[in-house]
């Protein structure tokens, strides 16, 4: 079996090449980064934040000179390099890895405790320039960091590259642990963090600082620091940085071609395509503006792909990254009460699109406006749980999004999952291949839990939602699903695909709803074993 080239969870840019992992080339957009000073960059978990920060910190890192042909050779900007490559000493933060504590001091301890050490690290891998410098403050991160900008001014050295991973990362703990207190301290005028911020602009303009370049989530915290650091640029919906992190279809289809290349050799045309539909269903959709072109979550499609190599170019069981579903304690958060939650989510799987005011997704807003009922649909772009449709609508980007989805609607209104409702009929699926059993079980067990008023509200998008949620549980280990699909001979509403070599037969299930009655819905079956 040819060794695994997926770099799923690689983060390290070096990793990455000294081990010949497939890379999808973002280092384009490097000369663009250039015209900045302050930016910031905001993108959902999982989209590869943590990789770019890594390739900028390798790119310009005066000590990795010598390495540059060896990192960046094959690369657009290893062809197209900039003057600024390898001039800088880079200070390299990761605010992820911070640790949360029940009080002030304890914050910031940990905030001390995990950002002393960038600027040793800097120091001593820079000794050449430093010689004997000692810091004459240690345990105190912004002391620190004042002490070697001040350094860098008098004995005029290379200017410091500043990266910091995640920004938010911590700040964000403390809301979703409803510690709003701790967060107002810590967001306070005089706070550390606020200081920190305040040293890094001072660095900017006196000189001895060439950029501060940030990652994360959400603005709320830098416009709660505004008065420390106005000078920041949020470049997250400019043109020309929309495609900076998740995938085009044009590198995912390059992926998909290496992926079958090398790990299932010899794959037809009709096989790429099959896959093609499987990931553009469980992991596109994302838009991160109103004219942007659709992309592909990275981290999860990576995901999928490592999966489907281990599985020697067969597709895998699981195609949801379990690591997803801890997003869904910012819908608990963010909405307060479990009303507002449900209301919410009856939008989103009921109704199936959300409406939102375009001009509140640009610029930054604060704690107070994110928790806002109206603002929901834009804080939850921002948490990538929906993308944009249009300039007035948002949707739900994928099947993976509708699956975590609908698990917390129906935590949310108690209904049972319990497998003694749902195994007799698929375990006897599994030996006759008779679909319209599953229909009934799902009319009978599942919709059967629901008090008839809910009926004057469900429509064709939560029967599509709900049975798909539902059916995928027990059959995803030898089938694919699919949801609203247009073939050459019409409409589905719903499409389940068996996958070679795990049933016997390729069946494609295959219906469409055209009415929907109070407590017992009639289905259309539309050619339910079509071969």
């Amino acid at each position: 079996m040819a060794r695994i080239t997926i770099p799923y969870a690689v983060a390290d840019f070096a990793e990455m090449r000294e081990r010949g992992f497939y890379y999808v080339d973002k280092t384009n957009y490097i000369p663009g980064l250039e015209d900045y000073n302050a930016p910031i960059f905001l993108r959902p978990r999982r989209f590869g934040k943590s990789l770019l920060i890594s390739m900028l910190a390798h790119y310009y890192d005066r000590t990795k000179a010598n390495r540059f042909e060896e990192l960046f050779g094959g690369t657009w900007i290893g062809e197209h390099p900039t003057e600024e490559h390898n001039q800088y000493l880079v200070i390299r933060y990761d605010f992820s890895a911070m640790v949360m504590a029940d009080d002030m001091e304890g914050v910031v301890q940990n905030f001390n405790d995990l950002n002393c050490g960038p600027v040793e690290v800097t120091v001593e891998h820079n000794r050449d320039l430093f010689g004997d410098f000692q810091f004459t403050t240690r345990g105190n991160a912004v002391q620190m960091l004042e002490e070697l900008l001040g350094y860098i001014s008098s004995h005029g050295l290379p200017k410091a590259y500043i990266l910091i991973d995640e920004y938010d990362n911590f700040t964000n703990q403390l809301l979703t642990s409803y510690n709003d207190s701790l967060y107002e301290e810590v967001t306070t005028s005089d706070s550390f963090l606020l200081t920190f911020f305040k040293v890094i602009k001072a660095g900017i303009g006196e000189g001895t600082i060439r950029t501060c370049f940030c990652t994360g989530v959400l603005p709320v915290i830098m416009d709660d620091l505004t008065s420390g650091y106005n000078i920041a640029e949020i470049l997250t919906f400019k043109p020309v940085f929309l495609n900076m992190l998740g995938f085009t279809y044009e590198e995912t289809k390059t992926y998909l071609r290496y992926v079958l290349d090398k790990y299932a050799p010899g794959a037809s045309e009709e096989r790429f395509d099959e896959i093609w539909q499987l990931i553009v269903n469980n992991y596109d959709g994302y838009r991160f503006s109103p004219v942007g072109e659709r992309l592909f979550n990275s981290t999860i499609l990576t995901y999928f792909f490592k999966k489907f190599a281990a599985n020697a170019g067969s597709i895998p069981s699981e195609l949801i990254d379990e690591n997803l579903r801890t997003d869904i304690n910012w819908i608990r958060r963010l909405t307060l009460s479990q009303d507002n939650a449900k209301e919410m989510l009856d939008a989103l799987v009921i109704g199936g699109e959300l409406s939102y005011n375009v001009r509140d997704l640009s610029g930054k807003f604060n704690k107070k406006k994110f928790f806002e009922k109206e603002f929901y649909p834009v804080s939850l772009f921002y948490l990538g749980m929906t993308t944009l449709k249009s300039a007035y609508r948002m949707v739900l980007p994928n099947m993976t999004m509708r699956s975590i989805y609908m698990d917390y609607y129906n935590q949310l209104n108690k209904i049972e999952g319990n497998a003694s409702r749902y195994v007799p009929v698929y375990e006897l699926y599994d030996s006759n291949r008779s679909f319209e059993p599953l229909v009934q079980n799902y009319f009978e067990q599942y919709l059967g839990q629901f008090p008839a008023q809910v009926f004057d509200k469900i429509n064709e998008n939560f029967i599509r939602c709900s049975f798909y949620e539902l059916v995928s549980r027990y059959l995803s280990h030898c089938y694919t699903f699919a949801i609203e699909q247009n073939n050459s001979v019409g409409r589905s509403d719903f499409e389940m695909i068996g996958i070679p070599a795990r049933i016997i037969t390729r069946t494609i299930a295959w219906w469409n709803l055209n009415t929907i009655v109070p407590k017992m819905p009639t289905v259309c079956l539309r050619s339910p074993n079509r071969w």
